[in-house]
């Protein structure tokens, strides 16, 4: 599949932002985050802003963007829509979460639970995003039990790295939260076997469709072959569903993937925490970019390497 720029900003932004609120969300209402709840609201809130770029910039992918409010009424059938309305749905607690942090001079204790609440949204609204492409059944190397784990685990690390750059912010480096730092190790870990799991198991998977099988002959069939191109220049199919990535570029990118995405988030953050002043503040911050960096190019490789069966009547032999 191409990847499209503008979706895969959203995926990465998004599920960044909202892997935010989820551990701003729980660490907060368990009190392990030693901010005070202003600087609490203050991050919820830049937190929304990532998540808003996403969303925004999803719609640079639509040929009539100003009709995106549209799919919002198909929640019933369409994990786009169920996407849309859920993360509508989310902006609702986490404004009066971070609104009441903001304004409040000592928030009530029931104000933990809108941050809960939170939490609980933003990780359903992760799950919408990823079955988009989980349902897809076209596209094997989406439709798999890999996906939704990979997408909310990605996120978790993600948003675990930016609270960590909050808490090292507000605090200067000095006091910086334990409990951040375990968590964002924790998700990182977790997040790096979930994909190492998931490109394991693409490599092995058989091919569910093969050119014999896409006109009607028996799968295993060996006399099917593409006498020549259906048209004489490419088409808008071509371009979109039959882009395919060289192997050793796709190697390449995955270690690309590794060393920004999870090997130098954990090195610059262990090292930036240690450190415990304005320079492991430094060191934490750039830990976060380098996570966004590799969420960056995993995303783009998550649809480079996805292969559409409709490949098969042009330059595919099986999908």
């Amino acid at each position: 599949m191409h990847p499209a720029v503008s979706i895969v900003l959203f995926t990465s932004l998004s599920g960044a932002g909202y892997g935010a609120l989820i551990w701003l969300g729980l660490l907060h209402g368990l009190g392990l985050l030693n901010l005070p709840p202003v600087l609490v609201g203050v991050f919820a809130v830049v937190a929304m802003v990532l998540v808003g770029m996403g969303l925004v910039s999803s719609t640079f992918h639509l040929r009539h963007p100003e009709r995106a409010w549209r799919a919002l009424s198909q929640w019933r059938s369409s994990w786009l829509s169920r996407e849309g309305v859920m993360a509508l749905i989310t902006y609702v607690p986490a404004v009066l979460f971070a609104g009441a942090l903001i304004s409040i001079d000592e928030p009530p204790a029931y104000i933990l639970i809108l941050g809960y609440v939170t939490a609980a949204c933003a990780v359903v609204t992760i799950i919408c995003t990823a079955m988009i492409y989980r349902s897809l059944w076209t596209v094997p190397q989406w439709h798999n039990s890999w996906t939704v784990p990979c997408f909310l685990a990605i996120g978790l690390a993600g948003g675990a790295l930016i609270v960590c750059a909050f808490v090292a912010v507000g605090t200067g480096g000095s006091d910086f939260a334990p409990a951040a730092g375990f968590v964002a190790l924790a998700a990182l870990v977790v997040a790096v076997l979930v994909k190492l799991g998931a490109w394991r198991a693409c490599a092995r998977a058989k091919p569910e469709s093969t050119l014999a099988s896409a006109i009607g002959m028996p799968r295993r069939a060996k006399s099917a072959r593409l006498l020549e191109s259906p048209n004489s220049s490419q088409n808008y199919l071509q371009k979109e569903m039959a882009f395919r990535i060289a192997r050793k570029h796709a190697l390449k990118l995955r270690r690309v993937t590794l060393v920004l995405g999870f090997v130098m988030p954990v090195l610059l953050l262990i090292i930036g925490v240690l450190l415990a002043s304005w320079f492991g503040t430094f060191l934490i911050l750039l830990a976060a970019g380098s996570g966004l960096a590799g969420t960056l190019v995993e995303r783009w490789l998550f649809f480079a390497e996805a292969t559409h069966k409709v490949s098969l009547y042009y330059v595919t032999e099986a999908v």
